[in-house]
């Protein structure tokens, strides 16, 4: 595929720049749904604010907006995650942006709604290369960033559909499931470097993923509290979990649905 167009496409203003020694964490697709909220969370806290997308922008721009108003201060970084050179170059524009503490959070992913026999292999082959290889090559693009470093934090956001299934998600269940294995293996590898790398799972939200999906009236009995997780909390948990030292190689459940 052709490169994306570079970033930097607000208005230049101070606010754009990173401070030599502010913490920055780059969240792959934030220009809307659960990414957003994670970005303008890490805004309020003070972070420098790496927005991935794709080729939304004027939904990147929203994100990166509501950053600046929380205030954080940040910049957008285009990328094709199913293509790991231009990970490469969207990691390489953000390391060279912010020296301080780096968190990496991988929340990039497309869903899919049919039976498995009616499955194209067409969408099998985009979900899987967005959720799962997409992640694959963030993580490999940021290893020697954060090795070099020091160490740094990595959160992936996965799928409590990974370990159970759901019907009509075969290929989406498959990519979260991948994630479970590809978070544990690379906590084990990277922690002598000091790299923690753990996986969240956020629960039901209300995201153009789950339109059409989202369990209505009686659809909460699963859940111990009869209700889903409420998304301040569960980003508030991953602004948390990103500045824990000694923490790795762990799955966060945020709904109260057993495992």
């Amino acid at each position: 595929m052709e490169p994306l167009a570079s970033p930097n496409n607000l208005p230049p203003t101070d606010q754009l720049l990173s401070p030599p020694d502010r913490p920055a964490a780059l969240i792959t697709g934030a220009s809307g749904g659960i990414g957003r909220a994670i970005c303008e969370a890490f805004g309020k806290a003070g972070w420098y604010v790496g927005v991935h997308y794709y080729r939304n922008t004027p939904a990147a721009d929203a994100t990166l907006r509501q950053v600046l108003d929380a205030g954080g201060i940040g910049d957008l970084y285009p990328a094709d995650i199913r293509e790991g050179e231009s990970v490469r170059r969207m990691v390489d524009g953000f390391s060279g942006c912010a020296s301080g503490p780096l968190v990496f959070v991988c929340n990039a992913g497309l869903g899919q709604s049919d039976l498995l026999v009616r499955h194209s292999e067409e969408i099998w082959d985009n979900v899987i290369a967005t959720n799962l290889t997409g992640t694959f090559h963030c993580l490999r693009a940021i290893a020697p960033v954060l090795i070099a470093r020091s160490g740094g934090s990595i959160i992936v956001i996965g799928s409590r559909t990974g370990s159970h299934g759901a019907t009509g998600q075969s290929a989406y269940a498959a990519s979260k499931a991948g994630l479970l294995g590809l978070v544990r293996t690379a906590a084990l590898e990277w922690g002598p470097q000091n790299i923690r790398v753990n996986l969240v799972l956020p629960g039901w939200q209300k995201t153009d993923l789950t339109m059409g999906l989202f369990p209505e009236g009686q659809g909460w009995l699963d859940h111990a509290l009869h209700r889903p997780p409420n998304i301040h909390e569960v980003v508030g948990t991953i602004v948390h979990l990103a500045q824990l030292t000694d923490v790795s190689g762990q799955v966060w459940n945020c709904d109260s649905r057993h495992l």
